[in-house]
């Protein structure tokens, strides 16, 4: 298995979060490292992520939808040979939410994809930090 994670407390309601993080054709607005999303964010939707980390798309599922809660995309080759899932986790901690997003990668062909995903954790930092920027700056 291959993960990354990043957790951060925003200072606003699970609802001003969920509806930011749910508003995925807005990412590009103030996600530094998306240049454009398609679809919407609901359960069994497909979306489709544009990035500045990689000339590919990245076509996921909402797999899990928990509103205010947690959201999942995942992604893979059939037979699990290989998948990615991202989870997004909203969790009351004094006075806030702490939103954890993590992606796991896994499967058969996982040693031979390791390098062609790199070192990922970088943007899941930045994601963290523009999301609580963009929350906290909300009326």
């Amino acid at each position: 298995m291959l993960a990354f994670e990043a957790k951060i407390k925003i200072n606003a309601s699970a609802e001003a979060i969920w509806s930011v993080l749910t508003d995925v054709q807005k990412f590009p607005e103030w996600e530094p490292n998306v240049t454009r999303v398609e679809g919407e964010a609901g359960p069994g939707n497909k979306i489709v992520v544009h990035t500045k980390v990689s000339e590919r798309a990245f076509p996921v599922t909402v797999s899990e939808f928990v509103p205010h809660s947690r959201m999942v995309w995942s992604s893979g080759m059939p037979l699990g040979l290989f998948r990615g899932a991202r989870t997004f986790t909203l969790t009351p901690v004094d006075g806030g939410i702490e939103v954890k997003t993590r992606e796991e990668f896994t499967g058969l062909l996982l040693p031979i994809f390791k390098g062609q995903i790199g070192d990922l954790q970088p943007t899941f930092t930045t994601f963290a930090e523009a999301l609580k920027a963009k929350v906290e700056s909300l009326p």
